[in-house]
C-alpha cells in the first residue's frame, strides 16, 4: 500500500506541476506572435537574430497537454510495480542480455525499422529481470559507420528505478560499434566522459557501464558479448532535478543559464569535442525550470561523446569546414562572455582538477595503457591553468574564437 501511494503522489505531484507551467505558459508568453521584452517570459521566444520563433507557443502548449494526458493515462495504467531497481545509483558493472533477430538487425535495411526482444538484465546469479521490449536505431554517424549501431530500447511493461526517482520506459542504449577489443575500449573510454561530467554538475545525464550479450532469436549466428553503456531517460532526470525537457530546434546558446552553458563548452574543449550544437539540439538535449519562476532560460545537458579526443576513435573524423586536423585539436564552440567570467568558470575546472583525474586512475575495467593517454591528455587542458601567463593565453583563445550572439 505504502508503494502504491508513493506512486500516487508522484503522478499528482508531476501532474499539478504540469499544471502550473501550462498556466505560466499561456498567461506569461507573448501572444499573437508578439516578443516578450520583460524579460520574464521565457527566453527560446528569439533567435539568435531578434526574429520571432512562429509557433513556438502553439508547440509548446501542445507538447505540455501531451505530457498531461501522458501522465494521467501512465496513472490509470499502472499498477503497483513488483520492485524498484537501481540502475543509475550503482556503478558496478552490470550484465545485460538483448535476445532479438540479429542478423536482420545488422542489415539496416529501413531506418526506421523496429524489432522485439527479451531484455534480461542479470543483477547475480540468482537474480534477474526480463522485459520485453522493442529496439530501434539510433544515432546519426553511428548509424552510417558502425556494423553494431546503438539503439533505443522501448519496455512493453515499464521498469522503475528507486522508488523517488520513478518510471522508465524508453532509453538509449550505447554499444561498441565494431567487435574487437579497442572498439571495447571506445565504448568505455566514452563512460568515462559521461563520469567525468558528473563530476563538474549533477545536471547531467548519468550512465551504467554493461556488459552486453547479443543473442540471436533465430539461432543463426553465435552469442556475441560487448561493453555497452546505459543511459539515463529523460523522464529520470526530469523527476530527479524537477525540471522538463524543451524539444525546440530553434534554441541557441544565448538562451540557456549562462553558468551550464559555458560550464558545457570548457567541458567540450577539455575532452575535445566538436560534435555538438545547440541549435538543432545536436548532442545537446535542453531542459527548463518546472517552477514558472525560473524557467526563463534552458538547462543543456550534453550527450554522445564517442567522437572526442578523450575516447579517440579511429573513425572520430572532424568535418572539413571545422579545420581541425585531427580529432585531438581542441576547439572553443562557447559563446562570448567577459574575461572574468571565463576566469570564474575555468577555476571551477582548476578546483576540481584532483576528481576528474580520479574518476581515470581509479577506474577498474580499463589498462594502466589507456588510462595515461587519457590522463596525458587532459594534462594538456590543466596545464594551460597552472601559470599565470598560459591562463591568460587560453581565455584570449576563448575570446578570439567565442560565438558572439548578442
Amino acid at each position: 500500500m505504502k508503494a502504491r501511494s508513493n506512486f500516487k503522489t508522484y503522478g499528482a505531484d508531476r501532474h499539478l506541476s504540469f499544471c502550473i507551467l501550462l498556466f505560466f505558459v499561456v498567461s506569461v508568453l507573448p501572444s499573437h506572435g508578439q516578443i516578450d521584452t520583460t524579460g520574464k517570459g521565457l527566453v527560446s521566444l528569439v533567435d539568435t537574430t531578434g526574429q520571432e520563433l512562429t509557433g513556438q507557443n502553439d508547440t509548446t502548449n501542445k507538447a505540455l497537454n501531451n505530457q498531461l494526458d501522458t501522465t494521467d493515462q501512465e496513472l490509470q495504467d499502472e499498477k503497483t510495480p513488483k520492485r524498484y531497481l537501481s540502475l543509475f545509483e550503482e556503478e558496478d558493472l552490470l550484465e545485460v542480455s538483448l535476445r532479438f533477430d540479429v542478423s536482420k538487425f545488422l542489415k539496416k535495411a529501413e531506418r526506421d525499422q523496429t524489432f522485439d526482444g527479451i531484455m534480461t538484465m542479470h543483477f547475480s546469479e540468482t537474480d534477474s529481470l526480463e522485459s520485453k521490449v522493442t529496439l530501434k536505431y539510433r544515432g546519426n554517424s553511428r548509424f552510417e559507420r558502425c556494423r553494431y549501431p546503438p539503439k533505443r530500447v522501448t519496455f512493453k511493461k515499464p521498469i522503475y528505478e528507486v522508488s523517488d526517482s520513478g518510471r522508465i520506459k524508453s532509453m538509449k542504449l550505447v554499444n561498441q560499434c565494431q567487435q574487437g577489443s579497442a572498439y571495447g575500449d571506445y565504448v568505455i573510454k566514452e563512460y568515462l566522459v559521461y563520469k567525468l561530467y558528473n563530476v563538474l554538475t549533477d545536471t547531467s545525464y548519468r550512465a551504467r557501464l554493461i556488459s552486453l550479450n547479443f543473442i540471436d532469436s533465430e539461432n543463426k549466428r553465435k552469442n556475441i558479448t560487448q561493453y555497452g553503456i546505459l543511459i539515463e531517460p529523460e523522464r529520470l532526470i526530469e523527476k530527479r532535478l524537477n525540471i522538463l525537457e524543451v524539444k525546440n530546434k530553434s534554441l541557441t546558446q544565448r538562451q540557456m543559464y549562462p553558468s551550464m552553458i559555458d560550464k558545457l563548452a570548457i567541458f567540450n574543449y577539455m575532452v575535445s569535442n566538436w560534435d555538438w550544437s545547440v541549435p538543432g539540439q545536436h548532442n545537446v538535449s535542453v531542459f527548463m525550470s518546472s517552477n514558472p519562476e525560473l524557467a526563463s532560460q534552458g538547462i543543456p545537458i550534453p550527450f554522445d561523446f564517442d567522437l572526442t579526443g578523450v575516447v579517440n576513435a579511429n573513425y572520430a573524423i572532424p568535418l572539413p569546414a571545422l579545420g581541425l586536423k585531427t580529432n585531438r585539436d581542441r576547439m572553443f564552440a562557447g559563446i562570448c562572455r567577459t574575461r572574468e567570467e571565463y576566469h570564474d568558470e575555468l577555476m571551477e575546472f582548476l578546483d576540481k582538477k584532483d576528481e576528474f583525474y580520479s574518476v581515470i586512475t581509479d577506474f577498474p575495467y580499463l589498462s594502466n595503457t589507456e588510462k595515461r593517454d587519457i590522463t596525458l591528455f587532459l594534462d594538456q587542458f590543466f596545464d594551460q591553468l597552472d601559470k599565470p601567463r598560459s591562463f591568460d593565453n587560453l581565455i584570449d583563445y576563448f575570446l578570439a574564437n567565442c560565438k558572439d550572439l548578442n
